[in-house]
């Protein structure tokens, strides 16, 4: 609902807060009193093209802010998510734009900067006009089918033709993508059988591949600390046989000292004992020391076939990596992948099968659905027609004739809302053809035929109903056909909030609220007025309108009586 509207400098207007409240909202004045300014300030706040010309003479820039409050399931808020503007669900939303006199304008949701089209995207949410030149909405054939489907209570059905529809079309996806499989399980399965027994052949294990490169490691150390270990081995080979050799010559000249008379205390030969023992010690640690390097060599457990056949092995799980275009680490997983793969591609005709079958009961479930919810269609236009047929002659329309066209699609041509074109069509004299409802050439026929079609859908709609407003469209009508229209006004304001324009004394009788629009100030200076009725101003309004300049009693007692009616 429309809550609020703040214009400033627009056109004859300097400065105008209004203030909006439910229900039908009359707006009355002389012809070029600024009516329209109005309806185009408005027009402007929820994204209209913007015309310089809008701009009031000597102001710098227009501005206007339309305040709106949505309840809080209204599709607007999820406009606002997905264009990623702040909302408060539970807050009003205020909309605004401003023109400069250079023709450039800035659009605004809740004091954020956004674009025109967003605007427009927002204000087809918020409201509709029907008028003279133009009727938003309803000349939209999209929009047909959902009014239609609400009319006729299918909502339910028709959200069930969705869902049979998104389960036809996974199915198919389904069966298309085990078809694709097929198609190429015959080169995929022998290449992929080749790459597996290569894998099954090489057996790789969960973590192999760190285990493999330190046992490498060690066993590298170990080549290298026996090959150290030999070395110092050789420095012992003939040390014994020099050593025995040495202790002889020694012990050979102590026996020639003591034969030529030498004693046993004498220094030579003390010294030659001496000699001999010390080279025994040696000898002794000599032995020991060879024994020590040969058992350290001994407790090396390495076989120099263990080094090679490791780095093989490591080498191999690399190249497959490698050619597999993957870590050693994943060579276990995709082993497993292949395998499942190939058992996948042997039962793929069988899924395929049953792939084939699920869409085929998929299609089936739709086609029903779908067959149903024409049914209902059908059902419904013939009800809607009547209805807006009867709404019609009290209109001055009784030469026209309505009808919904619920035309049968192609299966091809099948989606998730059914197989109906469905079109609100009309002919505007006995024996013309139907055509859309932009055949209707007359501004004021075509905004009195759209009264006539809201009066028929007023209370079948679901959700929140947006601000209607109807631009004169009592024009060229009096009497008891502008009585008929100001009742169907009052009627569709009974849900719904509604703004006419109206030079008829019937219908603005049937407000609930009443602004007056009229010129001010002088002839060099003109400005637009907007005055909110009370009840006596009211009846003072409706007297004008019904006798002119002069208002007399009995034209005021007229107005009491359409006010009362």
């Amino acid at each position: 609902m429309l809550i609020g509207l703040w214009i400033r400098d627009v056109v004859l207007i300097e400065a105008l807060d209004l203030s909006i409240g439910p229900g039908l909202t009359a707006l009355t004045g002389e012809t070029g009193a600024g009516k329209s300014i109005i309806l185009d300030s408005l027009g402007l706040a929820v994204g209209a093209r913007a015309d310089a010309g809008l701009v009031r003479q000597g102001a710098s820039q227009a501005a206007v802010s339309a305040v709106f409050a949505p309840t809080p399931d209204h599709p607007v808020w999820d406009v606002l998510e997905d264009k990623g503007i702040s909302y408060a669900r539970d807050e009003d939303l205020v909309l605004r734009r401003t023109l400069s006199a250079d023709g450039r304008s800035r659009a605004f949701v809740n004091d954020q900067a956004t674009s025109a089209t967003v605007l427009r995207e927002i204000g087809e949410l918020l409201l509709e006009v029907h008028g003279q030149h133009e009727t938003v909405g309803l000349l939209d054939a999209r929009t047909h089918r959902p009014l239609l489907d609400a009319y006729g209570a299918l909502r339910g059905q028709a959200q069930a033709v969705s869902e049979a529809w998104t389960e036809w079309r996974a199915a198919r996806v389904r069966a298309d993508e085990l078809a694709a499989v097929v198609a190429r399980a015959a080169a995929e399965s022998e290449e992929l059988s080749l790459r597996l027994s290569e894998l099954d052949r090489l057996d790789p294990q969960e973590g192999e591949e760190p285990a493999l490169a330190e046992q490498r490691a060690i066993l590298g150390a170990s080549e290298k600390a026996l090959s150290d270990i030999a070395e110092a081995g050789q420095a012992f080979e003939g040390l014994s046989a020099r050593l025995a050799h040495a202790v002889r010559a020694v012990e050979h000249a102590r026996t020639r000292a003591l034969a030529a008379g030498a004693g046993e205390d004498s220094p030579a030969v003390v010294r030659l004992a001496a000699a001999s023992a010390a080279i025994d010690r040696v000898f002794s640690e000599a032995q020991e020391a060879e024994a020590a390097v040969d058992a350290a060599a001994e407790a090396f457990d390495f076989r120099p076939d263990q080094l090679e056949k490791t780095e093989e092995r490591l080498f191999e799980l690399r190249g497959m990596a490698r050619k597999l275009q993957v870590s050693v680490e994943e060579l276990p997983v995709l082993r497993v992948r292949f395998a499942e793969k190939l058992r996948a591609m042997e039962n793929s005709e069988d899924d395929l099968k049953a792939a084939n079958a699920a869409v085929a009961a998929a299609r089936a479930a739709y086609l029903d659905a779908a067959g149903k919810l024409s049914e209902g269609r059908r059902a419904a236009g013939e009800r809607l027609a009547a209805s807006v047929m009867a709404e019609l002659g009290p209109l001055k329309l009784d030469k026209a004739r309505f009808r919904v066209a619920v035309e049968p699609l192609s299966e091809d041509r099948a989606g998730p809302t059914g197989l109906d074109r469905v079109a609100f069509e009309v002919a505007t004299n006995p024996g013309a053809p139907f055509g859309d409802l932009g055949a209707i050439a007359s501004g004021g026929e075509l905004a009195r035929f759209a009264l006539a079609l809201k009066a028929s859908l007023a209370g079948r709609a679901e959700g929140p109903q947006p601000l209607m407003i109807f631009d004169e469209v009592d024009q060229g009508v009096g009497g008891a056909v502008a009585d008929a229209v100001g009742l169907r006004l009052k009627r569709l304001a009974a849900d719904a909030q509604v703004l006419v324009v109206t030079h008829s004394p019937q219908v603005a009788a049937r407000g609930e609220a009443h602004w007056r629009i009229s010129k001010g100030g002088d002839a060099e200076r003109l400005r637009t007025v907007v005055e909110t009725l009370s009840p006596a101003d009211r009846e003072e309004e409706i007297a004008r309108m019904l006798a002119g300049a002069q208002i007399t009693d009995a034209a005021r007692a007229a107005a009491r009586a359409l006010m009362d009616a």
